[in-house]
């Protein structure tokens, strides 16, 4: 199959020059991940979703001797379940004063920079973006999959997000972002939402406190739970 043709067929040609230069054919198509669409330059949540859906069909209608891929993004089907979670608010300071400085094609590639950077840190360290909502970002460690050490590498990302976010150019000054984390118990709940806002509900006090540990968090700052320090060994702080 023709992977310029088959974007194009998708309405995504906008893509065709940055999957020709990185070689991907019928191929490596049904292995692409999440993450390699991010290194494509994918950084909008719903395209890199609408691409997943294409490509885990495309593998589908292929070979027998194909390897699907498995979306990143994809939720898994399970009903309500008890379990520990460390939760991630990550927000950019200062978006409102942005916005009000920059065309808005300006500032839609500064917030596409800068989902792409926090999407890279927090995958980079096992983390889940569970939802993007304007410029904050909502992520889990320890859902969909939970994993050792959960609580440190939502620490070792967020301290890696501020620094790389730091790093970003507004056209009007380096960007600053602010990160709460909160460890706890939560039940993960039923799919809310519908498309590209589908998201599984989490209920507990956890997401709420990360969300207010983020709102007080000075910039470039991260602020840890006290419920989150015993997670911590001394190697990560």
């Amino acid at each position: 199959m023709d992977v310029a043709a088959w974007l194009k067929g998708l309405g995504f040609e906008r893509y065709v020059p940055a999957f020709c230069d990185n070689d991907v054919d019928a191929e490596v198509l049904p292995k692409l991940t999440a993450d390699d669409l991010i290194g494509l330059g994918v950084t909008s949540i719903g395209h890199r979703r609408k691409l997943l859906d294409a490509i885990a069909t495309f593998g589908a209608e292929g070979p027998a001797t194909t390897e699907t891929a498995t979306p990143h993004d994809a939720l898994p089907s399970v009903g309500a379940e008890r379990r520990q979670l460390t939760v991630m608010f990550c927000d950019l300071v200062g978006s409102t004063s942005l916005a009000s400085r920059l065309d808005p094609e300006d500032l839609r590639e500064v917030l596409g920079a800068y989902h792409a950077a926090v999407a890279e840190m927090v995958t980079g360290f096992g983390g889940y973006v569970a939802k993007y909502m304007g410029d904050g970002v909502l992520v889990y460690f320890g859902y969909p999959q939970a994993q050792e050490h959960d609580a440190e590498q939502a620490l070792r990302a967020g301290l890696a997000l501020v620094a790389r976010v730091g790093r970003l150019e507004s056209g009007a000054g380096a960007l600053a972002s602010r990160v709460g984390i909160a460890t706890g118990l939560v039940v993960v709940g039923d799919l809310i939402g519908s498309g590209d806002s589908q998201e599984r509900g989490v209920v507990g006090e956890t997401p709420n406190l990360a969300a207010r540990l983020q709102e007080t968090a000075p910039a470039n700052t991260v602020l840890v739970s006290e419920s989150t320090v015993p997670h911590l060994r001394r190697a990560a702080l």
